[in-house]
């Protein structure tokens, strides 16, 4: 059934109201997993990329791409980002910027809740410590991901979470709505969440079978033991043999090896040594498992509140991932260590990603591992001899259920050390005990991807055909329910927001619509205690609502202390107010030289005061790059550090047109007296009306120079164009 939604609009916000309307018949255009189409020797700009994917239709590119005609080469890897703002009309605003930037594998965190239900939950979006899954959430995100994949131009997999003792109900609603990937690992239950161990792996069976039917990609939950060990660069061996027992089964209950996903973490992070412990793990891992694909994802264990700390950790896996491989790239953020899922945040780590992996390109044609290096070599070889042994001694002892009774899954100990903190399950105990049932002889159940035994009738090959047909082959079958809660549904919070869309206003958010969330970061010359008391009374000060400290970091116990705070603040900026000037009209090369040449222009520039910053102005006067002479304008370039009565003396020796000042924003304020005096002195020759005065620097605005005397103010990212455009018109204007 096609969806009768119009294309997105690049330049409007996405209709949530249109999104839900219809959603009861609204059914997805696919649920298998996509890869990206890689393009081998991909040439863009000047530049010929060995490991790169096709492009984007429409996307943002990395900050300094402006400097090579805006290219955008996307990595050959899938990029994941991880949203949860725990509101469906939310999460999929920031998916769109995600996938503008580069994202094509959407996680939508939704486990605490789900993973300790016993059944499905219908009709309402908040779970007990989480959030829970339910339909809507699911048919919403993924019809807005058909939207943004159309406006992006590249598939966008969508993914969640299969676990829980409801995971086979969870599986049949994904395959139900177009999820294309999922966790499955039936060990995580175990460890992590005392489900009963049998009833952990029979109702994965299930899942794995059901999940196959449709082209989803499973990915283990092997991480968590590096996620959460409290030594986690001890438990590779075991990391190892989970990963060989979740593939071992995936493939026995019918999934193929191309669907099957190791989820890989480097166990440490700095100040450890964490390169040369954590690169003989990844090569052991690919070693041992080169058949299945690979996500890496960045070690959250030792991730604090610092965005740059979690950066530089990031990008040090990300070495690892190039150097080694990763089908699947993820991306983390400080946000794990504030439990603050901001959406700009999500952003910065896929672009740590994309620039990363981009900025890497090629680099095991010329970097090559010295798989032959006498450390390296023997501890590949340690930890894989370790994990078999660790293997056969569990299979000697019972085999995987007896192995978890024995608490082999250790948290501090490298196989086969001990302290005695090994993670112990009973057989006869945990969640969901005694609800495995016998199938009796006669056994049927009319479904489809049923796994097991399934006693048909002779003749029949599909179960579901004595029914008619199951939701998994006749999708009018799938059954839809809305939100039950009339206060805690999407429906009532776009009701108390529709004032905002309507008005357009403009108010702070990096959680929900309308939140008026703000982040304010600040330098106390106090100890820590005393700065994180101080700070949030500096926060109220500022009129921030119920501030609280998300980031603390001393620079020295005595001299002071970085923190920052988040608020609310109660703001709405109607838009129609506000006062926007007009981007500058840029000329074409041919008015510009015609008029610099008919007239001889000459320019006197030179950086001032105290000033010995040359790059800015060369970067606007030199030919090379684009600057003033490229027009014909006659330059006289006094150098840095030039006096303000030695460069108006120039000016007027030379009969210039304009004089172009270079500054840089001091703490005493001397950007705007060298503008002062610039302009009075003019005034005092004689000359002002004779000269266009023109300053510039990375933090100069036009409005603070024209308020200093100045006929203009050029900021950052200013080109010669812009500012050979500025003369040729003002000159026209004053009849100069």
């Amino acid at each position: 059934m096609s969806d009768r939604l119009p294309p997105l609009d690049p330049n409007k916000k996405l209709d949530v109201a249109a999104l839900l309307d219809g959603l009861d018949t609204y059914r997805p255009r696919r649920s298998a997993w996509h890869w990206r189409e890689q393009v081998p020797g991909q040439r863009l700009y000047e530049f010929t990329y060995h490991e790169t994917s096709k492009g984007l239709k429409h996307s943002v590119p990395l900050p300094a791409a402006h400097y090579f005609e805006n290219i955008d080469p996307q990595p050959d890897c899938v990029i994941t980002t991880e949203i949860a703002s725990g509101r469906p009309e939310d999460d999929i605003r920031r998916m769109r910027m995600a996938a503008w930037h580069g994202a094509d594998h959407m996680m939508v965190i939704r486990t605490a809740g789900q993973s300790h239900m016993d059944g499905l939950l219908e009709g309402t979006p908040e779970g007990v410590g989480g959030i829970a899954i339910t339909r809507k959430q699911l048919r919403l995100t993924r019809r807005a991901l058909d939207l943004i994949e159309d406006e992006v131009g590249r598939l966008i997999n969508f993914h969640s979470y299969v676990s829980g003792v409801a995971g086979p109900e969870m599986a049949v609603m994904f395959a139900e709505e177009g999820v294309n990937g999922a966790h499955q690992d039936p060990q995580y239950n175990i460890l992590y969440r005392n489900i009963n161990m049998y009833r952990s792996f029979v109702d994965a069976a299930v899942a794995k079978h059901v999940m196959a039917s449709v082209g989803m990609l499973q990915i283990d939950g092997a991480h968590n033991a590096n996620a959460t060990a409290v030594k986690a660069w001890k438990v590779m061996p075991e990391l190892l043999v989970q990963h060989a027992i979740n593939c071992a089964f995936s493939e026995a209950v019918g999934m193929p090896k191309e669907s099957i996903a190791l989820s890989t973490v480097p166990p440490d992070a700095a100040p450890a040594p964490c390169m040369r412990m954590d690169l003989p793990y990844a090569i052991a891992l690919r070693d041992l498992f080169g058949q299945y694909k690979m996500r890496a994802q960045q070690n959250t264990r030792y991730m604090e509140s610092e965005g740059r700390d979690a950066t530089v950790s990031h990008v040090m896996n990300l070495m690892i991932s190039r150097l080694t491989s990763a089908d699947i790239q993820s991306t983390i953020t400080p946000d794990e260590g504030r439990n603050v899922p901001w959406h700009y945040n999500n952003v910065a780590a896929v672009n740590t990603a994309k620039q990363s992996l981009v900025g890497m390109d090629g680099l095991r044609e010329m970097v090559k591992i010295d798989r032959e290096n006498p450390e390296l070599k023997s501890r590949i070889r340690e930890l894989k001899e370790r994990a078999v042994l660790f293997l056969e001694a569990m299979i000697a002892d019972g085999g995987y259920f007896a192995g978890v009774e024995d608490a082999y899954f250790v948290d501090s100990g490298e196989y086969p050390e001990t302290n005695d903190d090994g993670i112990a399950r009973c057989s006869d105990g945990g969640v969901a005990v005694d609800t495995i049932v016998p199938r009796a002889d006669d056994y049927l159940a009319p479904v489809c991807h049923h796994f097991g035994v399934n006693h048909l009738p002779e003749g029949v090959v599909n179960a579901c055909t004595l029914i008619g047909g199951c939701t998994l082959c006749d999708d009018t079958k799938v059954p839809y329910a809305d939100e039950l809660d009339p206060e805690d549904n999407v429906n009532t919070r776009l009701a108390a927001t529709a004032e905002q869309r309507e008005r357009d206003l403009i108010t702070p958010e990096v959680e929900w619509a309308g939140d008026g969330m703000v982040a304010v970061t600040m330098f106390l010359p106090a100890s820590e205690r005393v700065a994180e008391a101080a700070a949030l009374e500096i926060g109220r000060a500022m009129n921030l609502i119920d501030p609280e400290v998300i980031h603390r970091q001393v620079m020295h116990p005595a001299e002071g202390t970085l923190v920052e705070i988040k608020g609310r603040l109660d703001v709405a900026i109607d838009p129609t107010t506000l006062v926007i000037p007009e981007p500058p009209e840029v000329l074409t090369d041919e008015e510009i030289r015609e008029f610099v040449h008919a007239r001889e222009l000459r320019v006197v520039a030179a950086t001032v005061g105290a000033d010995e910053h040359s790059v800015g102005m060369r970067e606007i006067i030199d030919i090379k790059h684009g600057g003033l002479e490229k027009w014909g304008f006659g330059i006289t370039y006094l150098g840095t550090s030039v006096p303000i009565e030695k460069l108006l003396d120039a000016a007027i020796e030379h009969a210039a047109s304009a004089v172009l000042i270079s500054t840089i924003i001091t703490h005493g304020d001397m950007h705007r007296d060298n503008m002062e005096k610039l302009a009075d002195l003019a005034a005092e020759k004689g000359v002002r009306d004779k000269l266009l005065l023109i300053a510039g620097g990375t933090q100069v605005t036009d409005e603070q120079a024209c308020g200093w005397g100045m006929d203009a103010g050029f900021g950052r990212r200013t080109k010669g164009i812009d500012v050979a455009s500025f003369i040729v018109k003002t000159m026209r204007e004053r009849g100069l």
